[in-house]
């Protein structure tokens, strides 16, 4: 019973022990960057290259299984997302993660064109309005520039993330717990 309640407090200050994770990231043809994690207060840290040659384009898609008796009962997220109380405690996790996430230095250039000027524009009526909110925050600066001309894609990214697992946990297992999201997974099933 001592070595069970030791492993377990030992388990709880392992985990309240913070993650760093410094990245720097960039793509124009193809995916170049480095993000290193921390942890232990720097005793263990290890580095992992972000590289993608420009013709790799990931994995070949899946098949798609027949529909039918055979591919099990299937759930319907969308009915779940028209409950109010759902929707306001996933709204309420996310900010309550955004917030655990202890941001440092963050520093976001966009610069997306889909090469004709209605599509942009179109694209710009929904990122506008999200980058102009974003521009605001005092942590970070984050830049989207629309290109209407040629079809583009490019970003530079870096900063630093310190987040604390068990923190983390914490706020998942209380949205888990939740019976709001019980009754919305009860209704997903019902309407799948």
């Amino acid at each position: 019973m001592l070595i069970a309640a030791t492993v377990v407090l030992l388990l709880i200050a392992l985990l309240a022990v913070p993650v760093v994770m410094s990245y720097r990231l960039s793509w124009r043809q193809s995916l170049r960057g480095q993000l290193r994690l921390q942890w232990l207060f720097g005793l263990v840290r290890f580095s992992i290259p972000l590289q993608r040659a420009e013709g790799d384009h990931g994995a070949a898609p899946a098949k798609r299984q027949p529909r039918g008796k055979a591919a099990g009962r299937q759930s319907n997220p969308i009915a779940a997302l028209r409950q109010a109380d759902f929707r306001q405690r996933c709204l309420r996790f996310a900010r309550e993660v955004w917030h655990a996430i202890h941001k440092t230095d963050l520093r976001l250039r966009l610069r997306i064109g889909l090469g004709d000027p209605a599509d942009t524009g179109r694209l710009w009526a929904i990122v506008g309005p999200v980058s102009g909110y974003l521009g605001g925050y005092r942590h970070a600066a984050i830049e989207i520039e629309p290109e209407f001309i040629d079809a583009v894609f490019e970003l530079d990214s870096s900063g630093s993330i310190r987040v604390i697992p068990l923190q983390l946990i914490y706020l998942t297992l209380a949205l888990l717990l939740s019976p709001a999201i019980w009754r919305g997974v009860r209704t997903m099933r019902a309407a799948g």
